[in-house]
């Protein structure tokens, strides 16, 4: 498994745990509501169902935006390389490396750390379809495109 295999599978699996996780925990709050609604009434109860209810929508908005991340890391193959910069390039700029794709926490992969950042980002704006040797500059910051993968 190459170095950006292993960051892809890394940045899939970190995604589809998020995606359990905010699945379990919708099930657990409409399990909740169900078990609230027999044994309760009156005003504190319906304050109760719709603070569960608030919950669980934004829960199910970042369910929403996890499925549409995965979504998108699917589509990625991480074996391709490529002389311009894409969607899924791993890309070394003054030293940190970028990996294009959606934005996600950091991680250090064989000790190296790793940004994951969106195309449609200030950064992935200027890196996507660009070469190695490649200068500009985002907020007084001059990079320079030292490799892609």
């Amino acid at each position: 498994m190459t170095f950006k295999q292993k960051i892809h599978s890394h940045y899939l699996q970190m995604v589809h745990d998020r995606i359990d996780v905010f699945r379990d925990m919708i099930s657990a709050l409409t399990e909740d509501s169900k078990n609230d609604a027999k044994g309760s009434a009156g005003d504190k109860h319906e304050t109760a169902l719709s603070m569960m209810h608030i919950e669980q929508e934004k829960l199910t908005n970042k369910l929403k935006e996890a499925i549409g991340q995965k979504a998108i890391l699917d589509k990625i193959d991480a074996s391709k390389t490529t002389e311009n910069i894409i969607s899924g390039s791993l890309v070394k700029a003054n030293g940190i490396h970028l990996y294009l794709s959606v934005a996600l926490p950091k991680i250090a992969i064989d000790g190296v750390n790793i940004i994951a950042l969106s195309p449609q980002s200030p950064l992935g704006t200027h890196l996507i379809g660009n070469k190695v040797g490649f200068e500009f500059e985002i907020n007084k910051t001059y990079y320079t495109i030292e490799s892609i993968e």
